[in-house]
């Protein structure tokens, strides 16, 4: 009986595993077919981000793709020699659903609002920061000469370049030659690719007065005589109002005083445009100047033993020019052409005595007495009148002491002369009068140049003489 229950309970075991690996098998089989089934009807859809903003999901990256190609082709039909970029980070995001959520309506609306079409230009870069866009490489390369034939002549820019090609050696200067030998920017001026907005794109002209221009910034004007805040405002560019609200504090009616300082905009340039040239030019050497010292000649009394000669020298300048201005130059050569000839004088060492002998030389260089003294048309003629010399120098008649020398009335230019001695002597009409009062004077020393100033029917020397005062008769003095 015992063996009967054993026997029986393994026949249960048996049969109770042999259901469950049936169910298991069957679980699993069902379960592969369930997957197989979800996976067919799943669907790929598009989360759309413009610039990390989400702009909603779509079924079809194409529906963007489209779009913008769209608004490529309508630009295109306008500016057809630009390629356009898109500018916006656009970023899809693919989701697996059972269920389709996509809005392609939506989608392309947002993206259509926040798209930004570019276009693919050159960009002239100032130490790396790009300034202007111009439409191509050529353009940009324009910007860039243009810049520099603004200072030079095109035949000198081409000489430049044409000599920084070639490794051949710059021949000498000729004489009062002259060339470029090299021009660059104080920055460096490059061009690159870029993408910019269609309203970013220059002209060549735009460009190049732009870059001439330079950016607005804030200085500091110191105020100078005569300045006003309408001269200063208009000096920079500024109306009255803008210099005003540049300035707290003060107002269009406000004095300004000198050396006050007001605050400005003006504009700065971006880069300065630098030029190397080198010059040959002939120059005059300036002669000097030698005295030589003679103790037979009196004091004051010179002659030229030598005339002076400048000479010549060809001189070759480097010269560095900021904007067409020049900030250095240095000679680099020089050769001497003719010498310079010094100008040598002889200067009179000679004490000059006071005194005179009381024999007076003839005033003039010859001539004849034109008048003697005594009575004409009705009054006295104090001295004689001496014309037609060979020459009108007007000598001094002896040693002495000029006591005036000037203008004198009815005389004209008058010279008197007292001569330590008791006697005076005056000499009238003169053109003009080459001493002073105060000067001592040696027998014919240069008074001046005989003439008809004053009171004088012609060109004359009026001359008189005085002793102690009395008017003296010169005829009985003079040798």
């Amino acid at each position: 009986m015992n063996a009967l229950k054993e026997s029986l309970s393994k026949i249960k075991d048996k049969t109770s595993i042999a259901v469950a690996t049936g169910l298991a098998v069957f679980s699993l089989t069902f379960a592969s077919e369930a997957a197989i089934a979800s996976e067919e009807n799943l669907k790929t859809v598009y989360h759309v981000y413009v610039d990390h903003e989400y702009a909603g999901v779509t079924s079809d990256k194409k529906v963007v793709e489209s779009l913008i190609q769209d608004k490529k082709n309508e630009l295109k039909k306008t500016y057809e020699q630009y390629e356009f970029v898109v500018g916006n980070d656009i970023t899809y995001i693919p989701e697996q659903v059972f269920r389709s959520t996509s809005q392609n309506e939506e989608v392309v609306e947002k993206v259509n609002e926040q798209v930004k079409l570019l276009v693919k230009a050159a960009a002239v870069e100032i130490d790396g920061n790009r300034v202007v866009y111009v439409e191509d490489e050529q353009a940009a390369q324009d910007v860039i000469r243009r810049l520099k034939l603004y200072y030079v002549s095109a035949d000198e820019l081409n000489g430049v370049e044409a000599s920084k090609a070639s490794d051949q050696p710059l021949p000498p200067l000729k004489q009062n030659e002259s060339r470029l030998l090299d021009i660059s920017f104080s920055k460096n001026v490059s061009v690159s690719d870029g993408e910019t907005s269609l309203d970013q794109i220059m002209t060549v002209d735009e460009a190049v007065n732009l870059l001439q221009k330079g950016t607005l910034q804030e200085k500091t004007y110191e105020v100078k005589a005569g300045d006003a805040l309408e001269s200063i405002a208009a000096l920079h560019q500024l109306t009255t109002a803008e210099l005003v609200s540049l300035n707290p504090g003060l107002t269009e009616e406000a004095v300004i005083e000198i050396g006050q300082q007001l605050k400005v905009k003006a504009h700065e340039p971006y880069f300065h445009v630098m030029m190397t040239r080198e010059v040959n030019e002939q120059e005059a050497i300036p002669f000097q100047t030698e005295v030589i010292e003679d103790s037979s000649m009196y004091t004051g009394d010179t002659k030229v033993k030598q005339q002076g000669q400048e000479g010549i020298r060809a001189v070759t300048y480097t010269i560095t020019q900021q904007n067409g201005e020049i900030v250095n130059k240095e000679i680099t050569n020089e050769k001497v052409i003719k010498d310079a000839v010094n100008h040598i004088t002889i200067k009179g060492t000679k004490s000059v005595p006071s005194r005179g002998n009381g024999q007076f030389i003839w005033p003039t260089n010859g001539g004849y007495i034109s008048s003697y003294q005594g009575q004409r048309w009705g009054k006295l003629h104090k001295g004689i009148d001496i014309a037609r010399p060979s020459n009108r120098t007007i000598k001094a008649a002896d040693n002495g002491v000029v006591v005036s020398a000037g203008w004198h009335g009815g005389y004209g230019n008058k010279v008197e002369i007292d001569h330590k001695n008791g006697f005076r002597t005056v000499y009238a009409h003169l053109a003009s009068i080459n001493v002073k009062a105060g000067q001592t004077v040696s027998a014919g020393a240069n008074l001046g140049v005989m003439g008809s100033t004053g009171n004088s029917t012609g060109v004359h020397l009026h001359f008189e003489v005085y002793k102690n005062g009395k008017l003296q008769n010169p005829m009985s003095y003079l040798r």
